[in-house]
Parts: C-alpha cells; sequence; structure tokens
C-alpha cells in the first residue's frame, strides 16, 4: 500500500512538472512580437499603395492628389527602411520628427476640410494599432 501511494505521488510530481512546463514554453518571449517589441515593419510598395488607396477613399481626393499623396508616402517609407537598416539606428524623437514631417507634407497637398478628415484618419489609424505596455 505504502509503494502504491508513493508511485502515485511520483507520477502526480512528473505530471505537474511536465504541466508546468508546457505553460510556461506557450508564453511569448520578448524577441518573439508577443508584446509588440521595436518599431512595425516597413510596408511593402504594394501595401504602400493600398494605404493611399485607402486614404484617398476615406478623404475623397482627387486622382492628382492621389498621386502626389502615393508619392510623398513612398518617399517617407523609403527614408525609414533606410534609416533603419543603418548601422546606427534612428532614436525614437528622430522617427517621431519624421513622421510629423510626412504628415505635414501630406497635410500640405489636401484642402482644409481633407485635411479635418486626415486627422480623424490619423487618430482611428492609431487606435486600431495594438498598445506597447
Amino acid at each position: 500500500m505504502k509503494n502504491s501511494v508513493g508511485k502515485s505521488l511520483k507520477a502526480l510530481m512528473v505530471m505537474v512538472v511536465v504541466l508546468s512546463c508546457g505553460m510556461v514554453s506557450g508564453q511569448p518571449q520578448g524577441g518573439e512580437r508577443g508584446g509588440q517589441q521595436g518599431p512595425p515593419p516597413i510596408p511593402s510598395t504594394k501595401e504602400i499603395k493600398a494605404m493611399v488607396s485607402d486614404l484617398a477613399d476615406e478623404l475623397d481626393i482627387t486622382d492628382d492628389q492621389e498621386t502626389k499623396v502615393l508619392a510623398v508616402y513612398q518617399s517617407h517609407f523609403k527614408e525609414v527602411k533606410s534609416k533603419m537598416s543603418s548601422s546606427s539606428r534612428p532614436s525614437r524623437t528622430e522617427m517621431e520628427k519624421m513622421k510629423a514631417t510626412f504628415e505635414t507634407k501630406v497635410k500640405e497637398l489636401l484642402t482644409k476640410e481633407q485635411q479635418s478628415k486626415f486627422a480623424a484618419y490619423l487618430k482611428k489609424q492609431a487606435s486600431q494599432r495594438p498598445s506597447r505596455g
């Protein structure tokens, strides 16, 4: 009897250890983007065109404006990509300045009404991103 209780206790302890290990390994690690570490990936040319197309629909911009906005987007992401691939990555402050400059360039191509819609669009986009922290 004493022997069977010992075996049962050992079996129970082994199961607890195995289950504990399984639960720990299921947690996202720092580098697995589970906690959204670092900047988001840079969009491809196709993704940039889709972003501008969505923006054009949202703001009701002309074809000429859309072409110019697309050029601003492409230029911005090209600059971001070159900064991110350099040996000294840009600081958060530098990236925020680049973003502000980018948004200003887009706004310059828009009418007052479209600028208001653009501000609302940016807020909506920011609220849809996963929070950091």
